[in-house]
């Protein structure tokens, strides 16, 4: 079933129960938590691509059966703050701001334990033949987020392979053992 309702798009895929909702295209700058959270209970996928959205999706949280969510070509950074959501399996941030590979990917570790797809294409962070990046860089960049989200299965279009999974370990241990040392300072 297909309709639309100021603006949203919403279909309900019978066979599978599964639920989704689109403000795509919409032109937004803020987003729309009032249609959004009244679907709190059904919810398992959002999009709000194609929009100028930036700020910091806290409400988000509060839909805890999302298990994908879409925020292609907005105007988030490195510095977005996601709310805790556990129920998160899939991201889609391609085309954003995000320029600081290190501070996103520790917010993504932290804020979505479970995740299992992240793309993040057309972001200066993630260097590839398509912005500039050298096949080195592209490399390095995988090998970072990956040592960083253990349980990733895919990371932008491609499959998380089992050699980029060894060669990320042997790549970024060392910092990943330093980052706990200091976490543990810092608590303490």
């Amino acid at each position: 079933m297909d309709h639309h309702t100021s603006g949203q798009h919403r279909q309900t895929s019978h066979a599978s129960g599964f639920q989704w909702l689109s403000f795509a295209y919409q032109g937004l700058s803020e987003i729309p938590y009032e249609a959004i959270l009244t679907e709190s209970d059904t919810l398992e996928a959002l999009d709000l691509s194609y929009n100028l959205l930036d700020e910091n999706p806290a409400f988000l949280g509060q839909l805890e059966k999302l298990s994908t969510l879409i925020l292609d070509c907005n105007n988030y950074n490195s510095h977005v703050k996601f709310p805790y959501m556990p129920s998160v399996t899939t991201l889609y941030i391609n085309k954003n701001k995000i320029n600081n590979l290190p501070v996103f990917v520790e917010e993504i570790h932290q804020k979505f334990p479970n995740i299992k797809i992240l793309s993040m294409m057309n972001n200066e962070a993630a260097p590839s033949y398509f912005n500039g990046g050298s096949l080195t860089q592209y490399k390095d960049y995988r090998h970072y987020v990956i040592s960083q989200i253990p349980r990733l299965a895919f990371l932008d279009d491609t499959e998380v392979l089992v050699k980029e999974r060894v060669q990320a370990h042997k790549t970024y241990r060392i910092q990943q053992s330093s980052q706990c040392s200091r976490k543990q300072r810092v608590h303490r």
